[in-house]
């Protein structure tokens, strides 16, 4: 049964198009993906395409984006571009098995997890030149030899989906975060400028002042050395949307591959200013400096999850979530539901109608296309409800074991 090939055939029965001289099927496909897509998680959340998102952290990373899905091609090669896997996360929420609170409000967070800036007043001295310059942060501890697993760690600079879609549209690379061959820094070719400035959130800052009194500011850039991972790559930060760039460096092979970068794990900084910093002008830095361990709480914020603590080794992180649907292919398993058809078939064929200005047709099927919207949506209400509602003289929390009630595990 090719479920594919029937919605096609429906859609063509409710358009009054029986030849594909009139409409191609790749164009009604292109049309049963657009509903598909765009239009079904939006109008409702079935019970069908709740699931559940689990990862492994990466050690001293506290932030991660929602996944994406890869490139997909329909029939005709029309090329569908690169979107969330999941509509969004909800709790509840574990890490290695343990439940952990699941906030979708930053103020909430923050009041429990202060990101507390840490002020290094010094870490340098401007000598006349730009650079190079190794600045060391004193807070992290056996700077040369940091243990592993890292037992702590500066945070790192972050750049959300929005970011890397555009890196991944640009570069055809869908890589989170993106990791910087020493080759591409070599040849000026970091990417930093093609990333918006509104996508990057530093989280470490270097300062100075140049001959004028102007402000002189580093950050990092949220872009990773491939060799190290633990190496972030420095930027100079500029106005959007792509003021970003590169800081200068010897081209060819004069240019050292740890040049214009932050280690995390030691906070060791080794860069080149954009301009002369006049001898004895003093360089600060700041940071975000944390204690490792196993996470304890979480944010789903901007489509990224943060955790505190940042973990110290891998994690396991388990959370519910809703599916974004994957576009339909030419495969017979393009959908796994079949009383869907009809709705998709009816909802692309919506939409035809409306591109084409056939209100008269548009109206006369919009009854049936709502019917068909209401049986679906009551499928996953019958599973919403039946499970029953926990009260405290119900069976729930500790439910079968022998001399504990529902309430806090005491003994009766």
């Amino acid at each position: 049964m090719n479920l594919l090939q029937d919605i096609i055939t429906y859609v063509r029965r409710i358009i009054k198009t029986p030849s594909s001289a009139v409409i191609s099927d790749a164009l009604i496909i292109d049309y049963i993906n657009r509903f598909w897509i765009m239009d079904v998680d939006a109008r409702m959340q079935l019970f069908d395409l709740k699931t559940t998102y689990q990862f492994e952290t990466q050690p001293s990373v506290d932030r991660y984006n929602m996944p994406l899905y890869e490139l997909q091609s329909e029939p005709g090669g029309q090329v569908i571009g690169r979107y969330p896997v999941y509509q969004g996360f909800l709790g509840p929420a574990f890490i290695n098995g343990i439940q952990v609170p699941f906030n979708t409000g930053e103020n909430d967070f923050y009041n429990i997890w202060p990101n507390i800036v840490q002020q290094l007043t010094v870490v340098g001295t401007g000598n006349g030149k730009n650079g190079p310059y190794t600045l060391t942060f004193p807070i992290a501890p056996n700077n040369q030899t940091p243990p592993n697993p890292p037992l702590q760690a500066l945070l790192r600079g972050h750049i959300d989906m929005a970011g890397i879609l555009k890196y991944a549209n640009d570069f055809g690379t869908y890589e989170d975060p993106p990791l910087i061959t020493s080759t591409q820094i070599t040849n000026g070719n970091s990417f930093i400028q093609s990333i918006p400035v509104t996508s990057v959130d530093p989280a470490v800052i270097i300062t100075s002042t140049d001959v004028t009194g102007k402000n002189v500011v580093v950050t990092d850039s949220g872009e990773f050395l491939q060799s190290n991972i633990n190496y972030g790559l420095l930027m100079n930060p500029g106005n959007a949307p792509f003021g970003n760039t590169q800081l200068p460096g010897p081209a060819g092979a004069n240019y050292s591959t740890s040049l214009n970068t932050i280690n995390y794990l030691t906070g060791v900084a080794t860069l080149n200013f954009p301009v002369n910093i006049p001898s004895g002008n003093t360089i600060s830095a700041q940071c975000y400096y944390f204690q490792c361990g196993l996470p304890r709480s979480m944010l789903y914020y901007n489509n990224t999850i943060t955790l505190r603590s940042p973990p110290d080794t891998q994690y396991t992180v388990r959370l519910t979530a809703y599916l974004t649907p994957s576009a339909f292919l030419v495969s017979s398993p393009a959908i796994q539901f079949a009383y869907m058809c009809e709705y998709i078939a009816r909802g692309a064929a919506r939409k035809i109608l409306a591109d084409t200005g056939d209100i008269e047709q548009f109206n006369f099927y919009e009854s049936l296309f709502k019917e068909q919207e209401l049986l679906v949506w009551k499928r996953s209400q019958r599973q919403w409800t039946s499970t029953r509602t926990q009260t405290i003289y119900s069976q729930g929390i500790n439910q079968g074991q022998s001399g504990f009630n529902n309430i806090g595990g005491s003994t009766i």
